[in-house]
């Protein structure tokens, strides 16, 4: 299943200029989502990180990464309407940097869930296949 830019925003609340996936590649509800991201030079953050040299800030990667992962969750038919909320960022590597031009893949697979809790792997890799970050991400669902 694949989702635009307005079908994420009838999933998670996040809006611009803090929406950082731009579509959904595929999508099994509860299970695994693929995203993208077009990483583009007139984004806020490289006005300041860092101006000679814009480099996609880490945390930002992370966010897009829990943002993907959001969706795969919220799209069970019991989570319609929820929120996911970040519990916890484990084992988080950032392996190359991102920059104005590229292409982020964001994968997030759901490996557990236990009531509201749940665990996501995740990795974010560029056109070329490089990775950029792998984490795994808890998150929390609430209403």
């Amino acid at each position: 299943m694949k989702l635009t830019t307005k079908e994420i925003m009838e999933i998670i609340p996040h809006r611009h200029p803090f929406l950082l996936i731009d579509t959904i590649e595929d999508l099994v509800p509860g299970v695994r989502a693929t995203g993208k991201k077009c990483i583009t030079y007139n984004e806020p953050q490289f006005a300041g990180h860092f101006p000679q040299e814009p480099i996609m800030p880490g945390v930002l990667i992370i966010e897009a990464l829990a943002q993907t992962g959001a969706v795969a969750i919220l799209s069970k038919p019991e989570n319609k309407g929820k929120i996911a909320y970040f519990a916890s960022i484990n084992n988080a590597k950032f392996k190359n940097k991102v920059v104005p031009g590229d292409t982020l893949t964001l994968e997030v697979e759901i490996i557990k869930e236990k009531g509201p809790m749940g665990v996501g792997r995740a990795k974010a890799t560029n056109q070329d296949g490089k990775v950029a970050v792998i984490a795994e991400l808890t998150f929390a669902v609430g209403a």
